[in-house]
């Protein structure tokens, strides 16, 4: 766990089947209150149950699950925290942010699974198409990986209470457009995140 932005942010994994050009984790070690957020192994429940026990969630109104990591890379252990939250902590938000690709992570439909656990699901577009997308993330899963995505994006709205695509600045702000289209397709938000 670290703070940033004020939150808690749980990084259940460092596993992930994007290498996003973009992304912190081929740049820095760590980042908020975390010196490094790379795990030694991929932390298994208890490992996460005993960190969890330890944070002082009192001051929390939002706890994120983010990290070097997607967390629909370790599903169960995502279902397990945030049911462990939930119970002890119902007034505090819970966001995952993911990459979207869950179904194909998984090998079966994920937007469900964690349906009355989660608040917020922000989902990373990060393209206005598939073969930039490709370009843009390296995803393990080609070309099919985008529409994946939106196919996730909009299950996902049918379930939580709130959703929203995200894409990073460093795409032109004529595909930013085009992703805000896409967006609205969907009937989701967009929400466009600085590069630090």
């Amino acid at each position: 766990m670290y703070n940033f932005n004020g939150n808690p942010y749980l990084n259940i994994t460092n596993r992930c089947p994007c290498a996003c050009e973009f992304c912190i984790r081929g740049q820095a070690d760590g980042l908020g209150s975390a010196a490094t957020l790379w795990h030694e192994r991929d932390p298994e429940w208890d490992d996460i149950r005993a960190a969890l026990e330890q944070y002082d969630f009192s001051k929390a109104g939002e706890a994120v699950f983010c990290g070097y990591g997607e967390p629909f890379c370790a599903l169960e252990n995502l279902k397990r925290a945030a049911a462990w939250l939930k119970e002890r902590f119902p007034a505090i938000k819970l966001r995952v942010n993911t990459n979207g690709l869950g179904d194909l992570i998984c090998r079966r439909d994920t937007a469900a699974e964690l349906a009355g656990l989660v608040d917020t699901m922000s989902i990373s577009l990060n393209a206005p198409n598939a073969a930039r997308y490709d370009a843009l993330c390296h995803s393990d899963y080609g070309e099919a990986a985008y529409g994946a995505i939106l196919a996730f994006a909009a299950q996902c709205k049918e379930i939580y209470p709130r959703v929203v695509c995200s894409v990073v600045d460093v795409i032109t702000p004529e595909e930013i457009e085009q992703c805000r289209a896409i967006a609205q397709k969907l009937g989701l938000p967009l929400r466009v995140r600085k590069k630090d």
